[in-house]
């Protein structure tokens, strides 16, 4: 007999199927509940609530295991890169040589953009958001490409969407970031490889070249592809409710970078460098704040430590660490914003209030500091987090097509006025 769960509503007994996945999650599937019974479930935030069945990524907070495609992420982290990795979540294994050869080339043919892209960046204030630029000008791309918005389309048309994507948002990323600081736009290099060709893009100037630093390249690489992918979270369950609706890629990913530019879901390592100005402010002394932190009655909180789906370590965090030391000690950075997270990081990993709690440095502490020791300003983190997750994004639309699932449409409970009269204006 397979197994099943029993709900008794009213003295009535309904009998629904326990579904078990491959790493032995168990869910009920309630599908049934309202046509049966009448009643629904209420689970704000969705936090009980499996809205999809994936193959994508498996996420176990409580042991920090975090896989792509059943590949865990240390391996992923130290043998692959990032394009291989976007090959990987998209397709669903990893590509041969020849696939990723493929798969590189058509990208590097695709990250031009129309040069009527320039007027609409051109019409941004340079005082505008780089998340609101690359949301805008990643939606833009249906008006340059309106066969994309066919809900129809075949294999071959949906993987050319996917290139112009995993190309395009590159360059208008970099563009984004220029914009906001008022310098004329690079071009692509298509020569390089994926990351450095973005760091020619963010930093060259056009009277020099970039000189590439390898360790530079292989931080952003790890970074992207910790960010690349991480379950149903908020903006990748709203890459798929988008979708849901015959939506297109550019459209859906336009929707995703939205929600992830919402501070509760992509500031967080943002949030680390503001918490550091604040230490730095006040005269920097770290084992003040850190005094703070512990005393429950204080309204401070420490930023980037700890996770709220990692219950012991963040198995990302581990591996970033390694890059952050590797790319300070490169680049010689005498930075007292620096200097205060690295005395952070020390009490964290050491102190017993901390350890025993396991507010550890997650991946956002980390990814904070590399980026602010690259030079890449604070309105930039979560176009890095957006570029890294494109393709988990991309992933979980293509998923959600071939699955051919409904369109989304969560339910409510009602707490407003019951029906009433409406009043003429001059008897209220």
């Amino acid at each position: 007999m397979s197994e099943h769960a029993e709900i008794i509503l009213e003295g009535k007994s309904y009998k629904f199927p326990v579904v078990t996945g491959t790493e032995n999650e168990k869910a009920i599937d309630i599908a049934a509940l309202r046509s049966e019974s009448g009643y629904i479930t209420l689970d704000s935030g969705y936090k009980n609530t499996g809205a999809t069945k994936s193959a994508i990524t498996f996420l176990d907070g409580e042991q920090g295991i975090l896989h792509y495609r059943g590949y865990p992420i240390e391996q992923l982290a130290e043998k692959s890169n990032f394009v291989e990795v976007a090959y990987l979540l998209i397709y669903g294994a990893l590509p041969t040589a020849q696939e990723l050869e493929d798969f590189s080339g058509k990208i590097k043919m695709h990250t031009l953009v129309n040069e009527d892209m320039r007027k609409i960046l051109d019409g941004f204030p340079s005082t505008a958001h780089p998340m609101g630029i690359l949301s805008a000008m990643i939606s833009s791309l249906t008006a340059f490409y309106p066969e994309s918005l066919n809900p129809n389309q075949s294999k071959e048309e949906v993987d050319l969407s996917i290139i112009r994507l995993m190309a395009k948002i590159s360059t208008i990323a970099a563009w984004s970031y220029k914009n906001s600081v008022g310098h004329p736009v690079n071009y692509p290099k298509n020569k390089l490889d994926y990351c450095s060709n973005f760091l020619h893009m963010m930093f060259a100037f056009p009277t020099e070249d970039y000189e590439i630093n390898p360790v530079v390249v292989d931080a952003i690489n790890k970074l992207l592809i910790l960010h690349a992918d991480h379950e149903q979270n908020c903006s990748t369950s709203t890459v798929r409710l988008v979708g849901s609706a015959n939506a297109s890629l550019y459209s859906s990913v336009s929707a995703g970078i939205s929600a992830l530019w919402g501070p509760l879901h992509g500031g967080a390592n943002q949030a680390v460098i503001e918490m550091l100005e604040q230490i730095k402010a006040d005269g920097g002394d770290s084992k003040k704040f850190i005094a703070k932190a512990k005393d429950k009655d204080d309204p401070f909180r420490l930023m980037g430590f700890g996770h709220r789906v990692y219950k012991n370590f963040d198995p990302r965090a581990r591996i970033i660490k390694k890059a952050a030391d590797e790319v300070l000690t490169a680049l010689g950075i005498n930075d007292p914003i620096l200097t205060i997270a690295m005395e952070l990081e020390e009490a964290a990993l050491n102190d017993p209030y901390f350890v025993e709690r396991k507010l550890y440095p997650n991946v956002d502490f980390y990814s904070g500091i590399i980026y602010r020791a690259l030079g890449i300003p604070t309105d930039m983190f979560t176009v890095m987090f957006a570029l890294g997750r494109l393709p988990g994004w991309i992933a979980q639309w293509k998923e959600m097509r071939e699955q051919k699932e409904p369109i989304g449409r969560p339910r409510q409970i009602y707490t407003g006025e019951t029906e009433r009269n409406y009043v003429d204006i001059e008897k209220r």
